[in-house]
């Protein structure tokens, strides 16, 4: 699963890298044509496979409007790394900003500094204050219930001990989705949360956190809630490693792709994972409608989740 990974990220690197360079070169020639826009899509890292999946659907998106040139960045989880990003392809000259933050309160100056002179949609992570023309990203609220839900199910009356794997640490994904997940437990005192661990929505880290969870302490656990699938599938291989059994697990984004969360739920890894949309297609429409001269009444467009299964 980490080769396929790896394959398809590094692909897509080049992929985006090379584009970028042609667009670079092609800036005057784009803006010859009248009403063709150039967009800036900065993405926070390409490691996770969300955000993998989420530049896919956006280039998918946008090759379906002939007037519209994208250049895409990526950050690598480095938030000053991301601000250089969003300068450079300011100095190209872009209409209209896309951006997946790394961290939204080191971003927020150079949004706001952004948005002053273009409009600026931002993805997934919401930026504090209202420097921005759109906000579209899950509810992850709900998305942390309906995981707690699935505890429940899981639980029943008898209760049980769950470990909770969260993302990074006081991001607002990670603190909505635990709190839609402690809300849908508060009434059952019969289950019980052992444990938090962060490993910042990746695979490995998961793996050695859940690891060092069971071997130090000594625990198990019946349930394992991780707030992505990525860490769901690290926690699932640290148990199979040390031949624990019987915990499920549950994790979100469910991407049906191979080694996403719909392919780890029919392969019996999973017991359930959280959909929820990327958002990308969305960014590309509403850019489109943006740029166009509509004034949008609304500010956040929120994306619901479902359970699978």
């Amino acid at each position: 699963m980490k080769h396929w990974k790896a394959i398809l990220a590094l692909a897509l690197v080049l992929a985006l890298g090379t584009g970028a360079l042609v667009f670079r070169h092609r800036r005057a020639a784009a803006r010859s044509a009248p009403g063709t826009y150039l967009i800036g899509m900065s993405q926070a890292n390409l490691i996770e496979p969300s955000r993998v999946t989420m530049n896919l659907e956006f280039q998918e998106a946008a090759r379906q409007y002939d007037n519209l040139r994208v250049i895409y960045t990526d950050a690598a989880q480095d938030s000053q790394r991301q601000i250089e990003d969003i300068r450079r392809l300011m100095g190209f000259g872009i209409d209209l900003l896309v951006v997946s933050p790394d961290d939204t309160e080191t971003l927020r100056p150079i949004l706001s500094e952004v948005y002053r002179k273009i409009p600026v949609i931002v993805l997934d992570r919401a930026v504090s204050g209202g420097d921005y023309t759109l906000f579209i990203g899950p509810d992850n609220d709900q998305i942390g219930y309906l995981a707690g839900q699935r505890v429940l199910e899981l639980l029943g009356e008898r209760g049980g001990t769950v470990v909770e794997i969260l993302g990074m640490r006081d991001t607002s994904p990670v603190t909505e989705r635990q709190e839609g997940f402690l809300r849908a437990l508060k009434a059952h005192p019969e289950i019980t949360i052992e444990g938090a661990l962060y490993a910042n929505w990746m695979q490995d880290q998961a793996q050695d956190r859940f690891k060092e969870y069971l071997v130090v302490y000594g625990k198990s656990a019946d349930v394992v809630f991780a707030q992505n699938d990525a860490m769901a599938y690290g926690a699932w291989l640290a148990a199979r490693d040390l031949r624990v059994e019987g915990i499920s697990f549950i994790g979100a984004d469910g991407l049906d792709v191979e080694g996403g969360g719909v392919d780890l739920v029919n392969r019996g890894i999973l017991d359930s994972t959280i959909y929820y949309p990327t958002g990308a297609r969305q960014a590309v429409e509403y850019s489109m409608r943006i740029l166009s001269g509509e004034k949008l009444e609304e500010k956040q467009i929120i994306l619901t989740p479902e359970r699978i299964p």
